[in-house]
């Protein structure tokens, strides 16, 4: 009799709360809004996504790695849209420059001789994509931080040097976030930073160095912003990107160029990275 009565609770629930008879369906991911950006006698393609209202909102720059911004189906990879999201829901608007496709290049992780460079035209992108965001009245102009992966974090650590002077009247950048860059040749050069800037990376990843990115954390104490470094201990490169098994990057490729390796998520890093990153830039 119990049995029959709990059963039929059950049946009256199910059909006064028909979700619970079926799975949620997942929401779809945030659109992004183009922008053209003028940039000297041609222009910097960026794709934005902005919480609803008029602001001011805190504005994330996010850099992507030498695989591209978008693909041929959609202006941004499933990664980059997956932390666009999780920022959307912060408060703050996320903000893309497109440095391949504004310059009609495709993936650049095997090209051996770049024309697009971290700490040349990544940067001059970086400096463009925040002088238009200080035009906008939906910005928090005090509030810009920087977040990159890879190729586009290589470029932010060069873009919050000391040496790289903003406009005085300005605000500076409020914090940076950098994903597995490429720390070997700012090591060498005693790097330093302007903001507060956090370097994640895994202690496995063989596409970067996680020496090199320490060394260079290290060595910046006593004499930068606010400098930290997380290292995963059993994390990849990429240990962030969802759904991404690890596996090696091209079973073929020449034992010198500096973007083989292995890739793949890790789940606890990748859950404590999002956490990280929603303290860093809260600051």
């Amino acid at each position: 009799m119990r049995s029959s009565l709990i059963i039929t609770a059950f049946a009256f629930l199910a059909m006064a709360c028909p979700a619970l008879t079926r799975p949620a369906q997942a929401l779809p991911l945030p659109t992004p809004q183009p922008i053209e950006i003028p940039s000297g006698t041609s222009a910097l393609h960026a794709q934005l996504f902005k919480p609803e209202g008029n602001g001011p909102f805190p504005v994330v720059i996010a850099l992507h790695g030498c695989g591209g911004l978008g693909s041929r189906s959609e202006p941004v990879q499933v990664r980059y849209r997956d932390w666009a999201e999780q920022l959307l829901k912060d408060g703050k608007a996320v903000l893309f420059p497109d440095s391949y496709g504004s310059r009609e290049l495709g993936p650049q992780c095997h090209v051996k001789e770049r024309r697009i460079t971290a700490r040349r035209e990544r940067v001059a992108d970086i400096l463009v994509a925040r002088q238009w965001l200080m035009q906008q009245d939906w910005v928090a102009r005090d509030r810009i931080s920087l977040l990159g992966w890879a190729n586009g974090a290589s470029a932010l650590l060069w873009a919050v040097r000391p040496q790289l002077l903003l406009h005085r009247t300005e605000p500076d950048f409020r914090s940076a976030v950098a994903f597995y860059p490429d720390c070997r040749l700012s090591s060498r050069l005693g790097w330093s930073a302007r903001v507060p800037t956090l370097v994640l990376i895994g202690a496995n990843d063989d596409v970067s160095s996680p020496p090199a990115c320490r060394q260079m954390v290290e060595g910046a104490h006593g004499r930068s912003a606010l400098t930290r470094i997380v290292v995963y201990p059993s994390a990849y490169h990429d240990f962030d990107r969802p759904n991404l098994p690890i596996h090696a990057t091209d079973q073929n490729a020449d034992a010198a160029d500096p973007d083989k390796g292995h890739v793949g998520t890790d789940a606890e890093a990748r859950a404590d990275s999002q956490k990280r990153v929603a303290e860093w830039l809260a600051r």
